[in-house]
Order: structure tokens, then sequence, then C-alpha cells
């Protein structure tokens, strides 16, 4: 039986706060801004240069918080749920509801279920102060009491608008959930400001039970709703039959991505150095982003059926070296959306010929109007026989260093490279921002041919290196403070530099490869390459403008293969599309030669690459081997005549130009001896072969099928006089059938 209410004991709750009322808290209350100033969402948002949310990224992962929400951008029905649901005299009251207060006592005493007594302003003091937070237990006596002095000073201090912002911004809700931004973009998938009454109320009773059942949050919810209804004649009629259904529907969504917007990859990048930041400001432009994205999208799928679905992308100014887009992937598209294909590393395949020509033109081995030999060549290396072919399989003769780097001959950059040497060409690229892993020796001749791996953006930057006159800066993707001015060093020669961008500008010396309608030509002035990496593993297309520098890869992120993509047909469509973008509004024009550079008209001699079988009329008649035209020379480089010397007789003519003088042969037992057969190949007329001084064939190219021992190759006229010889040396079994099959 209850004793009479005149002999009830006073609650000790009642009796430790009205004492703790006499007690001056040495706490101090953090004030409004400083609250607010302190408030890190769990995401970065990262911007482009005019301010434009580009791409929101998680960087936080033991909670999930949206951005800070100003009330007045809070729906007025979460408002009134959140007010009915935590604390009806929130208004009347300064930081202790005592009605409220005595109510949970009295009920506490009877073991009466009541309504808690915490008021929205005692919640947030708990909040703020990680001593008064609630433990897996609940409070502590000294801890209501710290809650209730500090509620009281939050109401001294702060307006009641800025107690109830507060409180909605900080509140857990579910989970990792904290906030009311994250809740309604998580659950709802919609900012705070459209809540409408039925989410306000299952947002509002999430509160009172964060971790409950979703069958008791909608019970929670339906009786808030039906309060609201009562209290607010414009919501509408509470449909509780339905809430239960939607209220497990809700609790189930993840709608509120992890990262989500335009530019993942270089969101990931620039957001792993926020520094606590809420948003970076990038150097990106949204509209090229965007653009870029769907071009990039839009080219892959017309690529279906090619085995081909990953590719990646970067714009640079070429001024600054800021990044104007950055596509790291082609979304969707891929199956590994996450790899960045701007900065994984790549075989670059041709486009590292640009940087071979532009050395060997400053260190005056070569000029734009040298004649390099493009036939079959075998070079002795010490892993072995390096054997470079060109993209057709076919070979053009003598050609000049402009066509061979337009139309993107491999045999020429090779020996080119056999000028220059590797490892002095790995220095050129490091200067040229390039870092390779292995020096050049590691890599040997086939770096002419993009044998190392290098990323789409330090590539990308070595173009926009040749397009500033040979200086070398580094790229910055997000906005500076205090830009200052632009720190670079001279990586290649000026005048080498723009000898190289006029060659790739030049659409008439791409012509032999690529042909005169090409994608590669634009209506405005651009230099552009284009390469190809072993096995169709990596296509490229890398060029400048006046003012930008585009570097585009397509591929696939896993190293398979692509099957009939081309220089042309590959990335070069999506760079054309770029640049057109880029200048659809702003010229480009050719940039103006350096100081010193000389212009001169050259001419070329009569081809000396005629059949062997022609007869010396026919020799005579022969055009020349190029066209004659206006060049550009290092001062001192210039010349007026480009010519193979004439042959003096077969003597002077014939050699051997495979294999290589010294070349090493093992032979494998387990591989039929018709597989297994060598190729000589000779220039000049009315040659013949013998092998160790017995005569084999009379034909400039033969098949030999290999016999072990040491054996001595010697070309001859038809008196017998030798005229080139090499030796060389077979290892391995014997290959059956006898000394017989030492014939052709």
């Amino acid at each position: 039986m209850r004793p009479p209410p005149s002999r009830r004991p006073l609650p000790l709750i009642a009796i430790a706060i009205l004492l703790a009322m006499t007690v001056p808290h040495a706490q101090a209350v953090p004030a409004f801004d400083e609250v607010r100033r302190d408030f890190h969402p769990s995401d970065v948002r990262v911007l482009d240069r005019d301010g434009e949310l580009l791409q929101r990224v998680r960087t936080d992962a033991t909670v999930r918080r949206g951005q800070w929400v100003a009330l007045p951008d809070v729906s007025p029905a979460l408002r009134s749920a959140m007010l009915l649901s935590e604390d009806k005299r929130f208004h009347e009251h300064s930081g202790v509801d005592w009605r409220a207060v005595s109510a949970a006592a009295w009920g506490n005493l009877w073991n009466t279920r009541t309504r808690g007594a915490s008021t929205i302003t005692m919640q947030l003091a708990g909040l703020l102060d990680e001593d008064l937070r609630q433990g897996a237990g609940g409070r502590s006596l000294s801890q209501k009491v710290g809650q209730t002095l500090d509620a009281q000073r939050l109401e001294r201090t702060w307006r009641k608008d800025q107690i109830l912002e507060a409180y909605l911004n900080t509140v857990p809700f579910r989970g990792e959930v904290v906030g009311i931004d994250a809740l309604s973009r998580t659950l709802f998938g919609k900012a705070p400001s459209g809540l409408d009454a039925r989410e306000a109320a299952l947002a509002a009773a999430l509160v009172r039970a964060p971790n409950a059942k979703p069958a008791q949050v909608a019970q929670r919810a339906c009786e808030l709703l039906r309060t609201m209804e009562q209290t607010g004649p414009d919501l509408r009629q509470a449909d509780c039959d339905a809430m239960d259904m939607f209220a497990s529907a809700a609790l189930q969504r993840r709608v509120f991505d992890s990262s989500e917007g335009i530019a993942p990859h270089l969101g990931r990048r620039v957001a792993n150095n926020a520094n606590g930041a809420e948003s970076i400001r990038t150097t990106l432009r949204a509209p090229l982003q965007r653009f870029a994205l769907g071009a990039l999208q839009r080219h892959l799928r017309e690529l279906r059926g090619r085995e081909v679905e990953d590719g990646a992308l970067v714009v640079l100014d070429n001024a600054n070296g800021e990044v104007l887009a950055w596509v790291g992937s082609s979304g969707p598209l891929s199956q590994a959306a996450e790899v960045d294909g701007v900065l994984a590393q790549r075989q670059p395949g041709s486009t590292l010929k640009p940087l071979l020509y532009a050395q060997a033109i400053a260190e005056r081995r070569l000029t734009a109007a040298s004649l390099l030999d493009d036939s079959s060549a075998q070079i002795s290396t010490a892993s072995g026989l390096y054997i470079p072919q060109n993209y057709d399989r076919l070979f053009k003769g003598h050609v000049s260093v402009r066509t061979a780097l337009a139309s993107s001959l491999n045999v020429p950059a090779v020996r080119t490279l056999v000028m220059v040497s590797p490892e002095a060409f790995a220095r050129q690229l490091r200067a040229a921002g390039l870092p390779l892993r292995e020096s050049g020796d590691y890599y040997g001749y086939s770096l002419a041919l993009g044998s190392a791996e290098v990323s789409l953006l330090a590539l990308t930057n070595g173009y926009r290196t040749l397009a500033n006159g040979g200086r070398y800066s580094p790229t910055r993707d997000v906005v500076q403070a205090q830009p200052g001015a632009v720190q670079g060093r001279q990586a290649i020669d000026e005048g080498a530099a723009f000898i190289v961008g006029d060659i790739l500008s030049d659409a008439n010396a791409r012509a032999r490869t690529f042909g005169l309608d090409s994608v590669l030509g634009t209506r405005f002035w651009t230099a552009v390459k284009t390469g190809t990496s072993k096995d169709m593993r990596d296509n490229w297309a890398i060029g400048w403008s006046q003012r930008y520098t585009v570097g585009v890869w397509v591929g696939n992120a896993s190293g398979a293969p692509m099957r009939d993509v081309s220089g042309t047909s590959g990335a070069a469509p999506v760079w054309a599309d770029l640049m057109g973008f880029l200048h659809r509004h702003e010229p480009s024009r050719a940039p103006s030669p350096p100081a010193g550079l000389v212009q001169a008209k050259v001419t070329f001699g009569a081809s000396a690459d005629a059949d062997a079988d022609a007869d010396a009329d026919a020799d005579a008649d022969a055009g020349p081997l190029e066209a004659a035209r206006s060049e550009w020379f290092l001062p001192g480089t210039e010349q007026a005549l480009f010519a193979i010397e004439p042959a003096t007789g077969d003597r002077a003519a014939a050699r051997i130009t495979a294999p290589a003088d010294g070349t090493i042969l093992a032979l494998d037992p387990d591989i039929p001896p018709n597989r297994q057969r060598v190729s000589f190949e000779a220039t000049g007329r009315s040659v013949r072969w013998r092998m160790d001084g017995k005569p084999f064939s009379r034909e400039n190219s033969v098949q030999w099928l290999p016999w072990p021992g040491r054996h001595v190759v010697q070309l001859t006229d038809a008196q017998g006089t030798v005229l080139d010889e090499i030796r060389l040396e077979v290892r391995g079994a014997g290959v059956k059938g006898g000394r017989a099959a030492r014939g052709p």
C-alpha cells in the first residue's frame, strides 16, 4: 500500500539539484560560435575553382556527420516534431523544466513510467561536455547535476534558436549517424529543409530510441504524428497503417554515399590532405570536368566489342601547371573504377619519341631535316638481339627526322637512341618530370619505344614542358591563397622544343602513317602525338595548344590487351573532342620561334632505296626522298641539301644489315627446326652470301637454318670480293636432319 502524499520523501535527484543550484559551476560552457567552428563534417567538400561542388569525400570512418545546417534551413515540421518529442516547454523554461523534473521524480518514486525530465538544453550540455556524456549505464548523479548547471549557463549566454540549432546538428540519431543533415540524407535522400511530417516524426522518434527495432520506432513516430496533426492544422492526416513499412524501409536505406560527384579520384587525392578543412577549392573547371567525363564514357561505349573498358584524361594549363580536368576512370563502364588512371604507371609507347628527338636535336646530333634509315635493324644488347619493328611492319627507307617523328616510325627512333644512349635519355626524361624506376641501361634501346612505365599526369606535364619552350614546372591541383610566380627550370633546349612542336603540328609530315584527313588535325594550331604500348595494352594521345596540354589514355586497368584499337581510334578522338571544347570560343595560334633559331630552305637528294633488281637508269630517274621545304635549325646546324651518298659500285652499296656482328643464337631442341630459322638481310646489288667459305644464296633476303658452332658470314660481289662480314655463334643441341640442314 502506497504511503500518503504528505509522507513521500523528496527524491534524491531533486535534493541534489537544489543543492547544486547553490554551488557555482567551475566549467565554463563554450560560446555558440566556438561550437559551430569546432564542428567538422565526416565529409570533405571538393570544389572547383569557382566554388561549385565537384565531389564529396568521406574522411572520418568513425562517425557520419553532414554539413552544419542553420535553423532556418530545417523544415518547420522537423522543428515541431523535435520540440513535441523532446521538450514541449522549450521556449518557456530557462534550461531545466522543473515541472518535468517533478513529474519524473514522482514517477520514479512509485516506479511509474513517465517522460524523461531532460530538456533539449540539458541534452545539448551533455553533448558539448565529454565529462557529462552518458555511458552504458546512464549518467551518474554528479553528471546529472553538472548537466543541469551547464544547461542553465547555456540559457543565460545563448539564444533559444542557437540552442536548438546546435542540438539538431550534434544529436546522435542511429548508429554512426550524427546530426540532422546526415540523418536526412542517409534515410530520406534529401536535405533537412525538405522533410515532411511523416519523415520529421520518424527522425524525432529516433532521438528517444536510436537503436530500437523498426516497429518500435514506427509506433513512437505514429504517436508523435498524431500529436503533430492535432497541433498543426496544415499537416496532413497521419497514416499510421503505413508508418511501420515506411520506417522499415527508411532505416535500411543508405543513400548518403561515402563519395559522390564527378571527380572521385582527384577528390580523394586532395581530401587526404584536407587537414580538418570542410571544403577544398581545386583548380578544376566543373563544366570542363563534366564534358571530359562524358566524352570519355561516350567514346568508350563506341569501342564496345574491342575489349577496352577503361580510360583516363587530364587537362593542364600551360602557363601555371594548374589541373583543369582530372578523370581517373570510365566510372560505371569499368570493373576497376577505383583505380586512378591519371596516376597509374603504364608503358607510354611512342609518346616518348618527341622528348628523344628534342634531346638529339639539342645535342646537335640531328636536325629536323636529317635523314634516318628506316630499314630492318638487329641491335646487339647485353640481353640479346633487339629487333625493332614499325607499327605497320613496313619500312619506309630513308626519311627525315620530321617524317620519322610525325609518322611515328620506330626504327629511326631506335637508331636515334643509339646516338643519344639510353642512360642519357633517361636523364632527359627525369629532367622533364618523368621519374623512371630504373636506369636507362636497364631498359636499353627499347626505351625509345616506351618500355619504361610513367603516369599520364607526368607524361602530360612532360609535353607541357615542350609547350613552354622546354621549361619544366610541377603541376598543382589546389587553389593557393597566394599562388605567386610559377617556379621552373630549363629542362630541354628552347629551340629544340620549338622544332619538335613544329613537327608534331605538321599534318603533311604525319600523312605517311595517319593520312591527311586524320582525327589529329584540328582547325586551330595544336601539336599532338599518339602512342601504343606493347601487345596493344595502352593507347595514348598527348598534345598541346597555345594555352592547354591534354593527355588521354585508354586501355584496361587489368592490363589486358585491346583488339583493333589504333592510334587514331583509341585515345585520339577523345583528345580531339577536348581540344575542340577548350577552343570553341578561344583561339590557338602557333608559337613564335625563339631568338636565334634559323629557318632555311632545304632540298633532298634522289632516293637510293630503289629495288635491288632495278637498273641504273631507273635510279637516275628516281625522285627526291622528300619534297623541298623550309626547315627550322639550331644556329650552326643548317644546311641546304640532305642526301644519301651515291653508291660507287657494289662494294660501296653492299652491307649486311641483319643479324648484327657478334650475335649469339641459342637453339631450343623442343622447337621444330623450321621454326628456328634466322633471317639474313643485305643491301646492294648482285650480292652473294658465303657461310664459312661456302656459297649458299644470291638473294638480299635469305632464311638460314642455324647449326651449332661458330660461323663466319660474308657478303661478296660476283668476283668473290668480300664486301661485308659478320661472325656469329650458335649454341644448343644439334638440329635433326644432319648436315644437310645447313642449307637456306
